[in-house]
């Protein structure tokens, strides 16, 4: 019951606190935008740093291909080799190339996905892992639901092309793009400037269509898209002096704009906020002298020029900033006390000893059996 309330109180915590850093970062003058929408988080903690109709449900376009990536690395294997459909071949837009029956690694259509924006690479993906689009749209749905969260997206295709039920907001993107560069390998390929492309249809150098990968100094990836009724999307993260940053900008007029307006949320975030962190095996200590540890590494967002302050109550860790608002609250896993260990550790071995005396014994046993003693 103690540790129900205690949960309880985190809830309420946590609810002000978010409400608490949107008011200061609002008061650290946050970036004027175009884009209709957007929103920076901490791509560690995942603190929202800045929103604009973070909420709103928008048209994505061609950065669903996160999604799609994410989900082939993560379901498929990428040494596979996938075999082109006809139906591939004439997905609109921009494309790879691929001739029907061409035979390609699945980490090669990924590639062609995410760096050139390869539509049909999309179509090709998607047929392999799941049989058809639709089916991919729905194993789609399902994966950034229940695996990231993402609670107010719908996808009906793996590129992005137009459609009236195909959907995100930049919160869903923002923590799409959070979860999917925690993987080294789609971290890797989103982050690809350029690369030789040796296709049956196309040989060429292919180059990635984020401009931010060249022109903002730190950025690691994600993807750039448009079409007319998405206007221009961007998706992006960036990493200076160990905080990373995420930014989500939709619907900007022009695709200037929309880098623009990212600059802009970069800048903001690397300026006024820094991520925290604490790791995994640093242990903690209740005034009881109970020793606790947090089984995974922890990240918090604080303002620049402040530093946190952590304590445990009870069995949570509890973090505050300067100003003694609560950033973090996590349970910790208790350590067990050496000398019970040491306890522990001699019961076994009595009872180990006892087990090899009693074997002894009984192996002494059956050897005078045999000789009728």
């Amino acid at each position: 019951m103690k540790k129900i309330m205690h949960l309880m109180l985190i809830t309420a915590i946590a609810f002000f606190t978010a409400s608490h850093f949107s008011v200061h970062a609002h008061q650290a003058s946050s970036p004027q935008l175009t884009s209709e929408a957007a929103i920076l988080i901490d791509g560690k903690s995942g603190q929202v740093l800045y929103e604009k109709n973070a909420q709103q449900k928008m048209y994505p376009a061609s950065i669903t291909k996160i999604v799609t990536a994410i989900i082939a690395i993560e379901q498929g294997n990428l040494l596979e080799t996938v075999t082109v459909s006809e139906n591939a071949t004439t997905t609109d837009g921009t494309r790879v190339y691929l001739v029907e029956d061409e035979v390609v690694y699945l980490e090669r259509l990924v590639q062609g996905l995410m760096i050139n924006s390869g539509n049909d690479a999309g179509t090709a993906i998607a047929e392999h892992i799941a049989g058809s689009e639709e089916e991919f749209a729905a194993k789609m749905n399902q994966f950034v639901r229940e695996e990231i969260g993402a609670e107010n997206s719908n996808f009906t295709n793996p590129h992005g092309l137009y459609h009236a039920d195909h959907y995100t907001t930049a919160y869903d993107m923002a923590i799409i793009a959070k979860y999917a560069m925690q993987n080294e390998t789609f971290k890797e390929i989103a982050g690809t400037k350029e690369m030789e492309w040796n296709g049956e249809g196309w040989e060429t150098t292919i180059y990635n269509h984020h401009r931010l990968l060249w022109d903002y100094e730190g950025t690691t990836g994600v993807k750039n898209g448009f079409v007319s009724q998405a206007g221009f999307t961007l998706v992006t993260s960036a990493e200076k002096e160990g905080t990373e940053l995420i930014a989500v900008t939709l619907k900007a007029p022009t695709a200037e704009i929309s880098y623009d307006d990212t600059g802009k949320l970069l800048d903001y975030g690397f300026a006024n906020y820094y991520t925290g962190e604490i790791g995994e095996d640093k242990v903690f200590e209740s005034t009881d002298g109970q020793e606790y540890q947090l089984g995974a590494n922890a990240y918090v967002t604080l303002a620049a020029d402040t530093t946190m302050e952590k304590e445990v109550d009870e069995d949570f860790l509890v973090v505050r900033g300067d100003d003694g608002s609560v950033l973090l609250e996590k349970e910790l896993i208790p350590l067990e006390d050496p000398s019970e260990i040491e306890e522990e550790n001699n019961e076994l071995n009595k009872k180990e000893d006892a087990e090899v005396e009693v074997q002894q014994t009984n192996w002494l046993q059956r050897l005078l059996s045999l000789f009728n003693f």
